[in-house]
This record gives structure tokens, sequence and C-alpha cells, in this order.
């Protein structure tokens, strides 16, 4: 890796990028509740990553123009399609994984 040049590092990071959201976007049956019980993160903290790395660079981009990126389409459009009220198994799951901080 070390061989890399800064540009090749970033072209390969966004193809990266752009393969998890083509991943994600495939598959519309995992939900995000499913996603942040088993790896952390889902569809709306990349959303948010994408708005602080852009805030980074000194670019505004709006956490609504970033779901779109991230979900293909606008985020209500997409919750109405294809969001399915959690299960009170996954709701239990996450908040014993993430507990409200008070």
């Amino acid at each position: 890796m070390d061989a890399l040049t800064q540009q090749e590092r970033n072209e390969i990071e966004a193809k990266v990028l752009r393969r998890l959201i083509d991943h994600l976007d495939s598959r519309k049956d995992v939900q995000n509740i499913d996603l942040m019980n088993l790896a952390g993160f889902c569809r709306n903290c990349l959303s948010k990553w994408y708005v602080a790395a852009a805030d980074e660079k000194g670019i505004d981009v709006n956490l609504d123009e970033a779901r779109e990126f991230v979900y293909g389409m606008p985020y209500d459009e997409y919750k109405a399609k294809f969001q399915k009220e959690a299960t009170a198994e996954q709701k239990a799951e996450f908040e014993s994984n993430f507990p409200k901080k008070t």
C-alpha cells in the first residue's frame, strides 16, 4: 500500500464506497436495524459520515443529499417502500448494543 499515490488511494477508496452502496442497494431486504445490530453501522451512519467528510473538506452537503446518495432515492421514499417496523427482538438487541446515555 505504501507504493500507492494519494490519488490512487482516493480512487480505490471511492470505488470501494460505491461498491458498498451498490451492495446495500441490492439488499433492501436487510433493514438498518439489522445492520446496526450486526455491524454497528447502517445506511444512516454512512450518510452522516458522508456529510462529515464533506464538511472536513469545506463542502456543503446536507443530510438529505447524503441520504439520497446512499439510499439511491429520497429517504422518505426509501422508508415508505422498503423499511419495515422493527420487531420487539430487534429493538431489544439494539437497546442492549447501544444503551441510551443519560
